[in-house]
């Protein structure tokens, strides 16, 4: 497919939602602890789904987020992402997708967040973004390979939720 890459323009950005994903992470939040290198955990992908206008499937068991935690100077508590996921499309597509991205929650709501079981936090009372990126094989979905998204996302009971968009 191509593209016409003048629409975005130099002067911002524009983008458009891709999909939204669910990771449910069955397995819990392992704490290795505050090595030199930072607080590292690690979160175990237990399945999940995706679903857009244009993509819908399922997460697969066996991805994970590789996070590091820490304080800014405000105090508030700060973390990495350093995920990786297969999601497997309705039509049986395999992409990998990867992902970095950032985390802030502030004192007064660490607690409430940080307790899976407890009510829905809202989501604008802390901060959490990720950049992903995807591979697939597929020529159906190889528009992927040329994406660059952004996600914006919220914690829930079974795991995280992150609503995507593409950057045209």
């Amino acid at each position: 497919m191509e593209q016409d890459f003048s629409a975005a323009g130099i002067a911002g950005l524009a983008s458009r939602h891709l999909c939204t994903v669910e990771f449910e992470v069955g397995g819990g939040i392992f704490g290795i602890g505050a090595s030199p290198f930072g607080d590292q955990r690690i979160g175990y992908v237990s399945g999940g789904r995706f679903f857009g206008s244009r993509i819908n499937g399922i997460v697969l068991p066996g991805g994970g987020n590789w996070s590091r935690a820490g304080r800014l100077a405000s105090g508030s508590a700060v973390g990495t992402f350093d995920a990786r996921a297969v999601w497997q499309t309705d039509d049986g597509v395999l992409v990998y997708l990867s992902y970095n991205g950032r985390s802030v929650v502030p004192d007064d709501v660490r607690a409430e967040f940080s307790d899976p079981a407890g009510p829905p936090v809202d989501p604008a009372r802390y901060y959490l973004r990720i950049a992903p990126v995807f591979e697939t094989a597929s020529e159906k979905y190889g528009w992927l390979n040329g994406l660059l998204a952004v996600g914006v996302g919220e914690r829930t009971d079974f795991g995280v939720r992150h609503q995507i968009h593409e950057i045209l």
